[in-house]
């Protein structure tokens, strides 16, 4: 059955460790609960993140993280039916890096990059971060 992996990225609002710690530990429980897996870059002026899962739970996953007040500017960069062996993040409810990976600049994500990047680059980052 094929499945739905979708990448998105969006700006933090009050962005610091409490609002994190509070947006993992939900992701994780939700994520379990629906078969979700995926993974989250974040920093003060991005959250970068994948999902993959059922279609219908990664979308109403996706319209949660749309109406979270934690969020804004939220913008799909990519989304594709995948097989469940396609997986990126199998293994993970929700990995997280705090931007350590290979990220686009601030600049570059103030100018636009991340739209522009395609679904290629969007994958790229993603697979970087995968290894």
């Amino acid at each position: 059955m094929p499945l739905l992996q979708l990448a998105y990225a969006s700006r933090p609002v009050e962005y610091d460790g409490g609002v994190l710690t509070a947006i993992l530990i939900e992701a994780r429980r939700c994520n379990m609960r629906d078969q979700i897996t995926g993974a989250l870059i974040c920093r003060e002026d991005l959250f970068l993140q994948l999902l993959e899962g059922p279609a219908e739970a990664v979308e109403a996953t996706y319209a949660r993280i749309c109406a979270d007040k934690r969020h804004e500017h939220v913008r799909t960069l990519m989304r594709r039916e995948i097989a469940d062996t396609a997986r990126m993040f199998s293994h993970w409810a929700m990995k997280y890096d705090p931007a350590d990976s290979p990220v686009w600049t601030r600049e570059e994500v103030a100018v636009g990059v991340p739209e522009a990047a395609g679904m290629e680059g969007v994958v790229s980052v993603f697979g970087r971060l995968a290894i």
